[in-house]
């Protein structure tokens, strides 16, 4: 298993990040990588990020200005070659299906509640090793 997991955070809202970083503690799973967090607040941001390469999940807030996770998550999975999954945060549970257009791969609703966001971020985590394997 690989030492640590990279996860990309886009959200403008500082407190989102924050929610995400503590749900997630040091590992979402013990059968999981160490997490290390890449924080962007700008679709400019991600896009770099992502770029540059080495994330293994995107974790993209549906409800970020300018442009919401959902838009954001559309485009990198049209651009990115070999595109992380992406697991998108919503307003409702009635949103899912948004999250579905945006072809992300997973969605919890905000404010994130720590064990629902730490379980799903550890099954594409799971996924993620399965499929470099």
């Amino acid at each position: 298993m690989q030492a640590t997991a990279t996860v990309l955070v886009y959200s403008d809202d500082s407190n989102t990040r924050e929610q995400v970083r503590l749900a997630t503690g040091r590992r979402p799973a013990p059968d999981v990588p160490v997490v290390e967090f890449v924080e962007c607040a700008t679709p400019a941001a991600v896009l770099k990020e992502l770029d540059r390469g080495g994330i293994d999940v995107c974790v993209l807030d549906g409800e970020a200005v300018p442009m919401g996770g959902m838009g954001m998550c559309r485009q990198i999975k049209d651009e990115v070659f070999q595109c992380p999954p992406v697991l998108l945060l919503i307003a409702r549970p009635q949103d899912a299906w948004l999250a579905t257009w945006s072809r992300a791969e997973a969605a919890v609703t905000l404010p994130v509640e720590p064990v629902e966001f730490a379980s799903a971020l550890a099954a594409l985590l799971r996924e993620k090793r399965l499929q470099s394997a």
